[in-house]
């Protein structure tokens, strides 16, 4: 029992974690975290669009957010690594958190979706999906489920374990409304299937950008 216990807090405090510096490096386009324990340092890789924002000027910005990190969650020894994310259409969270912060401004569901559907498409993904669910139909409304999807997106076996899945949850006045986002990278060989570049639906190759802009 103590070792489940263990295991249960360690995986919370990774959690907590991945939320703070989610928070600390939002405008440095966060994307995600890994954390690696070791018997001398506690690595911690994050990976970002925008690594300068992180380093700071002569890495006063990470020297400080490492001794933060240590003494909020005392942890001993550690050792933050900036990584560069690449293409931030191909990373599902930080899509999720676009849709959401969109969502939150009052833009339409559909609309957003579409959007961000084509942005992930045109970098050159071979399968994505995007469900918004919960209170979409505004305040006093039923919750209902919105997807748009193109491409290929394998659901069940093996070959789903390599579609890249994210979720995040976005809080306007009507109630709470949660994004899910799955993404084939491109590059992916399936071991069963052959995936070719399809052409979108009209509804999505008409829509226009609204994510980040590319680096």
């Amino acid at each position: 029992m103590a070792v489940e216990r263990k295991f249960i807090n360690e995986a919370l405090l990774k959690y907590e974690i991945m939320r703070f510096l989610e928070k600390e490096l939002d405008k440095a386009g966060f994307s995600s975290v890994d954390i690696q324990k070791t018997p001398v340092v506690t690595r911690i890789a994050v990976e970002v669009t925008r690594p300068g924002r992180v380093i700071g000027r002569r890495g006063k910005t990470i020297q400080e957010l490492t001794e933060t990190v240590k003494t909020k969650f005392n942890i001993d020894n550690p050792q933050i690594i900036v990584i560069e994310s690449g293409n931030p259409y191909l990373k599902p969270r930080l899509i999720a958190r676009i849709a959401c912060r969109m969502i939150e401004r009052g833009k339409n569901v559909r609309f957003v979706l579409h959007n961000l559907l084509k942005e992930i498409m045109d970098s050159g993904a071979l399968g994505a999906e995007i469900i918004a669910s919960g209170k979409i139909s505004g305040k006093g409304g039923r919750a209902r489920t919105v997807r748009v999807l193109a491409g290929y997106l394998p659901k069940a076996g093996e070959p789903s374990r390599l579609v890249l899945k994210d979720h995040y949850a976005a809080y306007p006045k009507s109630g709470a409304i949660g994004v899910t986002v799955s993404i084939v990278p491109p590059g992916t060989v399936f071991p069963d299937k052959e995936v070719k570049k399809i052409a979108l639906p009209k509804v999505i190759s008409a829509a226009r950008g609204i994510g980040p802009k590319k680096a």
